[in-house]
């Protein structure tokens, strides 16, 4: 029999949502719900396996670790895109990468759930609902108020079409964004990243991280926003300085922000974005959803048994 390991399985879903019996004849599976960050830890045990799939980017396969799995043959990651795996040194021992389909909506819907829960201080007044009080705060309107999309691909798009929606002016800038782009999704096209900042009452970051997009927010751009404007972030967390968004919200620079992406997964229990006030947080659920997790992990089964088979398969490039 092949060892297959799954790894992170946090919600304990992996087994059920998907036909692993097709191929358990071939095939023994072995879950692993709690995370393991500890690489010595992984190497001892994951050494026996010579299928791992992994969730996103929540467990990195970097070539040190990859060194440590002689048996390792093939990875499957959930999605076409993983920063996290050195394909490099993976092809370099011979050890195949594959990805799943995925749906493309979920994360821009939990994004319209963070900016409306800042909004409207959804959890503040749920608390004190909890503990017998009524109405606490003043939210703020969406209908006429400015949404600055960072990124106007298929994510920043679908939210610039549901701030649309709900009667606001949206602006998008991205490096790469065209006029054309910008006229398609009926969006105005800012004249900079900085006037986007400076002009909006709330930004979106739909960026992919790169080399060019790493820290592209910093404490410099932070003080552009105007201190009633309020960041939200559900792509990836080192497009923002950390340190610098941390001190922006202690010191309000800007009123708050809505963050589901953060650069240690899961979120370290001292971390600030913990308990400052003016954070709304989410433990990077944008794909976390019941009919995403039945395609990945669906996709998952069917190409460890392309694999078996000799059959094509989805290779990360």
């Amino acid at each position: 029999m092949i060892r297959c390991a799954v790894l992170d399985d946090y919600q304990q879903v992996a087994k059920s949502i998907a036909d692993w019996a097709s191929i358990e004849d071939r095939v023994e599976v072995t879950v692993f719900h709690e995370h393991m960050a500890d690489e010595d830890e992984l190497a001892a045990a994951l050494a026996p396996f010579e299928i791992i799939v992994i969730m996103r980017e929540r467990t990195p396969f970097r070539a040190p670790l990859l060194a440590r799995l002689p048996n390792l043959k093939l990875i499957v990651t959930t999605g076409m895109r993983n920063a996290s795996v050195d394909l490099e040194a993976a092809a370099a021992r011979g050890v195949v990468v594959s990805g799943t389909s995925g749906l493309s909506s979920h994360t821009a819907e939990l994004t319209w759930a963070l900016i409306l829960g800042l909004a409207r201080n959804i959890v503040q007044e749920h608390g004190a609902v909890r503990q017998g009080m009524w109405q606490s705060t003043l939210g703020t309107d969406l209908c006429g108020k400015k949404l600055g999309v960072l990124g106007l691909g298929k994510l920043g798009g679908r939210v610039a079409k549901i701030g649309l929606a709900f009667g606001m002016e949206v602006a998008a800038w991205s490096q790469n964004l065209t006029q054309e782009r910008a006229d398609e999704a009926g969006v105005r096209l800012a004249g900079s990243k900085e006037e986007l900042l400076a002009e909006s009452d709330f930004v979106s970051i739909h960026l992919v991280l790169s080399d060019r997009t790493r820290g592209l927010i910093g404490a410099e751009q932070l003080k552009l926003m105007r201190p009633d404007a309020y960041l939200i972030n559900t792509s990836r967390a080192p497009i923002v300085d950390q340190a610098a968004l941390a001190q922006a919200l202690r010191e309000g620079w800007i009123a708050g922000a809505g963050l589901d992406v953060y650069e240690t997964e899961p979120l370290p229990k001292d971390h600030p974005f913990r308990t400052l006030p003016n954070v709304l947080t989410t433990p990077h659920l944008g794909y976390v959803t019941k009919d995403n997790y039945r395609v990945f992990y669906q996709d998952a089964v069917d190409d460890i048994r392309a694999f078996l088979e000799g059959a094509p398969i989805r290779r990360l490039a």
